[in-house]
């Protein structure tokens, strides 16, 4: 039985070795700073300092990549990761958002933090630091009903 533990090994040895020449795109795109959400979104500092500790490696073209998005198959994870949460919301691009998307888009940031589904589980097992405690969420939810009170966009028209 023990015979086939070191062929297994070895091919799995290969295979992750293999794996290390399919790397995903890692690109932070150009972020001009009109269009960021320090611009434009009327976002209170406890706010920023809650978004740029919790979201903004996955939400922003500002995304630090730790030293683990180089090694497969994390890095195909984290680049998916990523990729998935700047099409969700990128606050980079915020001043490029439709009012409607905009509010329909706070109102889910507050929903997805108040039901523990961001920032992601995976991502908090290796960024403590991201953790949001209730009053993260607080502060959070508090500035995206005030930034939807001023964008003031009908609740017909928040999905555009």
């Amino acid at each position: 039985m023990k015979k086939w533990i070191k062929p297994a090994g070895v091919a799995v040895a290969a295979l992750l070795v293999i794996a290390q020449l399919f790397r995903p795109s890692r690109i932070n795109p150009p972020v001009d700073p009109g269009q960021h959400l320090r611009a434009g979104g009327h976002v209170t500092p406890a706010a920023l300092a809650v978004l740029e500790r919790g979201c903004r490696d996955c939400h922003s073209s500002e995304t630090t990549w730790p030293w683990y998005s180089n090694v497969a198959p994390m890095s195909w994870m984290v680049a998916d990761h990523v990729r998935e949460g700047r099409r969700e919301f990128n606050y980079s691009n915020w001043g490029t958002m439709p009012p409607g998307k905009a509010s329909h888009v706070l109102e889910k940031m507050c929903e997805e933090v108040k039901e523990g589904g961001m920032p992601l589980p995976s991502y908090l097992v290796l960024h403590r630091d991201a953790r949001l405690t209730p009053a993260d969420v607080d502060t959070l939810c508090a500035w995206t009903e005030a930034e939807r009170a001023r964008l003031g966009v009908p609740a017909a028209v928040q999905r555009d």
